[in-house]
């Protein structure tokens, strides 16, 4: 009997010591609202392992066998549905995501096919070939005539969905 009574009063004792409320300045009762340390939230930079595939599981690019890809969490410099696919993940946390062409590089812009001189263009080129312009945009030649050439300025994966499997590495 003694020892239960003793085991009671340990227990009771423990109870109330888990139940004190320590002291705390104001400033840490205060509720945050941000997103926890370790998930990536818009703002924070980045470090990702990376691998983006089309509809019919062409594979595109990938950071495999490089340094990861480093950005800051919506400042614009990936494409808005990958931002979007990293916030919220956390360090070690993969995720699969299908990015519809508005939320990746845009859908295909007829406008943006363009009739050019062949004078204009460097010899030998042919259908297919994929050139740069003076400002390094990528361009695609889509049809040759004897004096022109169609050339499609739209970026290469416009009107494409993409698949990415992203792996967030760090955060900060």
């Amino acid at each position: 009997m003694k020892n239960r009574l003793a085991m009671i009063v340990v227990i009771a004792m423990t109870a109330a010591a888990c139940n004190a409320a320590p002291e705390i300045s104001t400033e840490e009762r205060s509720v945050s609202t941000t997103i926890p340390s370790g998930i990536a939230a818009e703002g924070d930079s980045v470090s990702v392992h990376y691998t983006g595939t089309l509809d019919d599981g062409t594979q595109f690019d990938s950071s495999e066998g490089r340094e990861p890809l480093q950005f800051v969490v919506g400042s614009g410099q990936v494409i808005s549905g990958f931002d979007d696919a990293v916030v919220g993940l956390a360090v070690g946390e993969s995720r699969t995501v299908r990015i519809e062409p508005v939320n990746a590089y845009g859908e295909l812009d007829p406008a943006l096919v363009q009739e050019v001189p062949l004078e204009q263009l460097p010899e030998g080129v042919s259908v297919g070939d994929q050139l740069a312009t003076q400002t390094g945009q990528p361009v695609t030649i889509t049809e040759l005539t004897e004096t022109a050439a169609m050339i499609d300025f739209n970026h290469p994966l416009a009107g494409q969905a993409l698949t990415f499997d992203v792996e967030l590495i760090s955060i900060g």
